[in-house]
C-alpha cells in the first residue's frame, strides 16, 4: 500500500506530534517511509509547504526539501474527460452560479495548480494501470461544509471516484500500527 500526503497532515505531524518525538524517532519513522516510497511526497505538497505558517513544515522536516524525496507533478496532466469531471462533478455549483465566466475560469485554473488535483490525477492514473498496490490519499479535510470555494473538497471527491483515504492519526494507528509510547514522550 502506498499514501500520498497533503500539506495539512504535514502541519498536523509537525504541530501535535514532533514536539513531542523521543530522539526524533517520528521524524525518522516518515523520513523512511518517504525514502522507501511506501509515503508518495508530491513535488506540489512540497511546494505549498514552504508557504505554510512561517515555512514551519519545512524548517522541522528539513528532509522534505530533497529533490530526490518528491515526486515529480509535471507528468500528471488532465485528460479531456478529466476536465468534464471537474466542471460536472467536482464543481460545486452553488458557488459556481455565483461566478461570471472569467471568475470561474480563473479558480479553475488556480485549482488545476493544486496539490489535490494532482492527488487526484495521480489515483485515476493508478487506477487504470495494473497496479496492485492501493494509494491511500493522507488528508485532514473532511466533507463537511466548503468554505464558498468552486470545488468540493478532496473527501468528497475521494468519495465519488473511490479513492481511499484518511488522516494522519489513522495512518499511525491503523496502517503503520504504531505504539505512540515508543515514540512519543
Amino acid at each position: 500500500m502506498k499514501f500520498l500526503i497533503d500539506t495539512n497532515s504535514l502541519l498536523i505531524l509537525v504541530r501535535y506530534y514532533l514536539p513531542f518525538d523521543k530522539n526524533d524517532s517520528l521524524k525518522n519513522f516518515m523520513k523512511n517511509k518517504i525514502s522507501t516510497g511506501e509515503i508518495i511526497l508530491l513535488d506540489k505538497v512540497v511546494e505549498e509547504s514552504k508557504y505554510v505558517s512561517k515555512k514551519i513544515i519545512v524548517k522541522y522536516l528539513e528532509f522534505l526539501l530533497d529533490k530526490n524525496l518528491q515526486t515529480n507533478t509535471n507528468d500528471l496532466l488532465p485528460f479531456p474527460r478529466f476536465f468534464n469531471m471537474l466542471e460536472n462533478e467536482f464543481c460545486n455549483h452553488v458557488q459556481r452560479n455565483k461566478l461570471n465566466e472569467i471568475e470561474f475560469e480563473t479558480e479553475k485554473l488556480r485549482y488545476l495548480e493544486a496539490a489535490d488535483v494532482k492527488f487526484i490525477l495521480y489515483c485515476l492514473k493508478e487506477k487504470n494501470s495494473l497496479e496492485i498496490d492501493k494509494t491511500v490519499i493522507i488528508t485532514e479535510e473532511t466533507t463537511s461544509e466548503n468554505d464558498n470555494k468552486a470545488f468540493k473538497k478532496l473527501p468528497q471527491i475521494c468519495d465519488m471516484k473511490g479513492i481511499p483515504y484518511c488522516n494522519i492519526a489513522v495512518l499511525f494507528k491503523e496502517y503503520f500500527k504504531i505504539k505512540f509510547s515508543d515514540h512519543l514522550e
